[in-house]
């Protein structure tokens, strides 16, 4: 089942992230659940998961941006874009960026934009079966 995340569901998000870039468990703190609750509560930020027999197996971030330019439409960010490694190759990431399609054409995006920063010749095959493609924009990154 693809879906939004919900409240209970942010546990089972944390273990799999642990799978994206070796993030750790953050520790229960006030700071977290304000930032938790500032993320589920804002309209823009879409957190989608994937379950499978009560377990968070994928996920994806979509964020809405409102924008002044192309008509005044927004375009989406996506970003987090996670499997559990025993769940992969089942379509579950395919699912979550469907689904990030579907909120970005219901806001009415005039683009998606996904970053990756994965140099492996069949991530970058798979975003592209996804619809996105390499060729259009170049993306820079500044870490602060």
């Amino acid at each position: 089942m693809v879906r939004e995340i919900t409240e209970s569901d942010l546990k089972g998000l944390f273990e799999l992230y642990t799978q994206l870039h070796g993030n750790p468990i953050p520790e229960d703190t006030a700071e977290l659940s304000a930032l938790c609750r500032k993320i589920l509560d804002d309209e823009n930020h879409h957190i989608i998961v994937a379950e499978e027999d009560g377990k968070i197996v994928s996920s994806c971030v979509c964020v809405i941006v409102p924008n002044l330019t192309h008509g005044q439409r927004p375009y989406a960010l996506i970003e987090n874009v996670v499997t559990d490694k025993e769940f992969r190759r089942r379509g579950l990431a395919t699912a979550c960026l469907d689904f990030a399609r579907e909120i970005s054409r219901k806001e009415n995006c005039y683009k998606m934009m996904l970053l990756t920063g994965s140099k492996e010749e069949s991530t970058l095959r798979f975003y592209e079966r996804a619809g996105y493609n390499r060729n259009d924009k170049t993306a820079f990154i500044q870490w602060l």
